[in-house]
């Protein structure tokens, strides 16, 4: 068990403390910058108070088993995502192991924590904490035990039935209000840039939430919109279609 830590040990002196300072005092500036007002926040879903927790690896590795195979949830450009069960609360969570050598940085950790710590709405995710022990990146969700709108759209197991109709206009609908949200009702907009159905979480009533902030920009700003890989080919098809 040792030697599944040894390897964050030997950088945690040199930049653990940092990380956590850093993650600490950027989310603060952000909070003073953005000029939340309690009244507003309230109105709009979100609060002024920094709701996320620190969590050391090694609380976060127990959680998991260890990164065990059988609680891997999935994983993507970003890393890995677990299952796994707080021994502090004995609350089951989902956490993200990011890829040392995956897609995503500092920044975008960075973006992701000060987002989620600041931006409340019953159809965003929640998020729980963070790691930034030596070189380790990691987030703590909510557990959405239906999984993502993908799971149950595509190639689906013989236990899953097919979403009605009726189920899935209310999916979209609420998730047009997270983006709402986002894009037009928060103390500071957000602009989220990487709407997919398997960003879209659901719980155990099927009602859906918005993750993974990546790709979040603070708005308004003039940019080019970033779409996946995997949404090329429609609009390619309906470009042509149109000329």
């Amino acid at each position: 068990m040792g030697c599944f830590l040894c390897s964050v040990k030997s950088k945690k002196k040199q930049i653990g403390k940092f990380s956590v300072h850093h993650i600490s005092s950027s989310v603060e500036k952000f909070k003073v910058n953005t000029s939340l007002d309690e009244k507003d926040s309230s109105i709009n879903g979100g609060s002024g108070h920094i709701a996320a927790h620190t969590f050391t690896f090694r609380e976060l590795a127990a959680a998991t088993k260890y990164f065990r195979a059988n609680c891997l949830l999935g994983e993507g450009g970003f890393g890995r995502v677990y299952k796994g069960r707080l021994e502090r609360t004995n609350q089951v969570v989902a956490i993200k192991q990011l890829d040392q050598n995956g897609l995503q940085g500092n920044r975008e950790f960075l973006v992701e924590v000060l987002m989620l710590s600041l931006l409340h709405h019953p159809h965003l995710v929640n998020l729980i904490g963070y790691c930034a022990d030596g070189d380790q990146r990691l987030l703590v969700y909510e557990f959405m035990p239906l999984g993502s709108l993908e799971d149950h759209l595509h190639e689906l197991s013989p236990d899953k039935r097919r979403l009605d109709w009726n189920r899935r206009m209310k999916i979209a609908a609420d998730a047009a209000k997270g983006l709402e949200y986002l894009h037009g009702k928060a103390n500071l907009p957000v602009i989220y840039r990487d709407l997919k159905c398997s960003n879209i979480l659901l719980d155990e009533d099927y009602n859906p939430k918005l993750s993974d902030f990546e790709l979040a920009k603070l708005g308004p700003v003039a940019t080019r919109p970033m779409f996946p890989p995997e949404s090329w080919e429609p609009m390619v098809i309906v470009h042509q279609n149109m000329q």
